[in-house]
């Protein structure tokens, strides 16, 4: 893939950080789970939070290649710490750019310019996941607001977040027509932080539990028309998964790295185990599927950083799904060839498995965006 100068500048620049700030606190993560809070300050002074602030609202002006280009790099020393790096996209830059009033977007673009703002999006419910049409947490209107009760589940940085984009029904019934979404500060009387999720990978990017109960929020904090919120929604987790994958990316680019290193140290029957020919076809193996992951990944962003976004559903669910496979395809691989030593913690390659699992998993199972795909194959 060719990219442009000041986007290889920024790959070299975002390497840099990752090897110096964010590598020193994946042991700490991994064993304490703690938030690496000391990161919002890195990565909001270098524009790494923000990155999709446009210039006119005080922001770096970055595109989709860009953000993950600067995800990649990251994810090559922690997933959980990518999750970090643009933070803001899903959960308050793109929803504002594309449902906010520009009242909004004054208030609450500016704000996140300045590089200190965590966001949080409150989508999945323990009966709606996958399914979005089945949330049931309401939104009542009354006067100039609206009163907010319900429950939300694996909400990323809810405890952390500064603001919340929260989807909620304002129609009675199943089905997307009932669905708005609304952004909430998180220090509104009503909304409470439940339990901590202990998860089995992905340390230092808590998930948690959230209620809310009577929250009353005013009426402005409604991004778009009532009743459009699923199509916001399916069109923000359009534009952001490639990011997802880019994350992906980068663990399995490590994972490869990683492996090969380790095959020309580990000797066995006396020579190399990067000798003998079954690791040699697996690491083959390995660096094609990655090099074929960020070559989609990349013509895909770069389409799409166009204005051509004519098949921007189709490349979003192809990238998501395909570099998220290869990332947990590789990892299983990697912690192979380093056989007994793969299933230590004294090697990263086990925490690398651990990790590629989950984003399989968020904005859409890999098996959903299989069917988004063919629906989009079959015209449907």
């Amino acid at each position: 893939m060719k990219f442009t100068e000041e986007q290889d500048m920024l790959r070299d620049m975002v390497r840099r950080v990752a090897d110096e700030k964010v590598r020193p606190l994946v042991a700490e993560m991994e064993e304490t789970k703690r938030f690496p809070e000391e990161l919002v300050e890195v990565f909001g002074d270098l524009g790494l939070l923000q990155m999709w602030v446009p210039e006119s609202y005080g922001g770096p002006g970055g595109d989709l290649t860009s953000v993950c280009i600067a995800k990649e790099e990251i994810g090559r020393a922690s997933l959980a710490a990518s999750t970090l790096c643009a933070n803001n996209s899903i959960g308050l830059i793109l929803p504002l750019l594309h449902f906010g009033t520009e009242a909004q977007k004054q208030r609450y673009l500016t704000e996140a310019a300045r590089g200190r703002t965590i966001s949080a999006v409150a989508i999945t419910e323990p009966e709606a996941g996958s399914d979005v049409s089945a949330i049931r947490t309401t939104a009542r209107r009354d006067g100039d607001s609206y009163v907010i009760n319900g429950q939300k589940s694996w909400i990323t940085w809810a405890a952390q977040a500064n603001y919340m984009l929260l989807f909620a029904r304002t129609a009675e019934g199943r089905g997307h027509e009932g669905i708005s979404v609304f952004l909430v500060d998180t220090k509104t009387p009503g909304l409470k932080i439940g339990r901590k999720e202990v998860k089995m990978g992905r340390h230092g990017s808590p998930t948690y539990q959230v209620f809310f109960e009577n929250m009353r929020i005013d009426a402005d904090c409604l991004l778009g028309e009532e009743g459009s919120g699923f199509k916001a929604c399916m069109k923000i987790l359009d534009l952001n998964r490639p990011s997802v994958a880019a994350s992906s990316l980068g663990l399995a680019q490590a994972a490869l790295d990683e492996s090969v290193n380790y095959s020309k140290d580990r000797r066995q029957f006396g020579k190399r185990i990067a000798d003998f020919q079954a690791i040699q076809f697996k690491l083959a193996d390995m660096a094609m599927k990655v090099e074929a992951a960020r070559t989609l990944l990349y013509s895909s962003t770069q389409e799409i950083d166009s204005g051509d976004t004519s098949r921007l559903t189709l490349l979003s669910s192809m990238v998501k799904c395909y570099v998220t496979d290869v990332a947990m395809d590789v990892a299983l691989e990697a912690v192979q060839v380093h056989g007994s030593y793969g299933y230590s913690t004294e090697y990263p390659v086990e925490r690398f498995m651990r990790d590629a699992k989950l984003n399989q998993i968020l904005e859409g199972t890999n098996e959903i965006h299989r069917v988004i795909i063919a629906r989009q194959l079959l015209g449907k």
